[in-house]
């Protein structure tokens, strides 16, 4: 059973949409409590396999290392750029931004 809290941290993650990666704290501000970022994490490390989890990532956009093979592969079968196990480029979410020229 869930907590309020859970449930909408949760909701939050199943809204992302394919090739949006957020970070643990825009989880946890989109459900209320912007300073909870581990408690996203704690949700999220409980196998949560009904949520996109691999669309959240640390704010500097570092996989966090549970399975970050297993994340690297989906967020690029989304589009998603990364450098190792990091993203730099996606199309929604925290980093979406402009490449550099």
């Amino acid at each position: 059973m869930l907590t309020q809290f859970q449930q909408r941290m949760s909701d939050a993650v199943r809204d992302l949409r394919r090739g949006e990666v957020v970070s643990f704290g825009d989880v946890a501000a989109a459900a209320g409590r912007p300073t909870a970022a581990r408690a996203a994490g704690r949700l999220l490390s409980q196998g949560c396999d009904d949520l996109p989890w691999w669309r959240v990532v640390y704010s500097d956009g570092r996989l966090p290392p549970c399975n970050p093979s297993l994340q690297a592969e989906r967020l690029q079968e989304e589009g998603v750029q990364l450098q190792g196990f990091q993203v730099r480029r996606a199309a929604l979410g925290r980093f979406a931004k402009p490449l550099r020229r």
